[in-house]
């Protein structure tokens, strides 16, 4: 089987915590990488789910947005309000 090389960009200190982890399960990262892509190709799609966090939605970011204005006039913000929607 040929193989080939890839270059993928991450995060240094992620890069780190990802090659001790595998370390620990006694794989490296080509190793790795391979078993996601293998997975990938035999279930035809991202084999975990996906999400967005909640916290970055556009109502809460307008809504942080609306409250960093208030709080940088002097203008007082009700703390309990719960920011993420749900």
């Amino acid at each position: 089987m040929a193989t080939t090389s890839i270059t993928i960009r991450m995060d240094e200190k992620l890069k780190k915590q990802a090659e001790i982890l595998f370390e620990d399960m006694g794989l490296n990262m080509t190793t790795a990488f391979t078993m996601f892509a293998k997975a990938v190709v035999r279930q035809n799609k991202i084999p975990f789910e996906i999400t967005a966090d909640p916290f970055f939605s556009e109502s809460n970011i307008r809504t942080l947005e609306e409250r960093i204005a208030k709080i940088e006039s002097g203008q007082s913000v009700p703390k309990e309000h719960d920011l993420i929607e749900v």
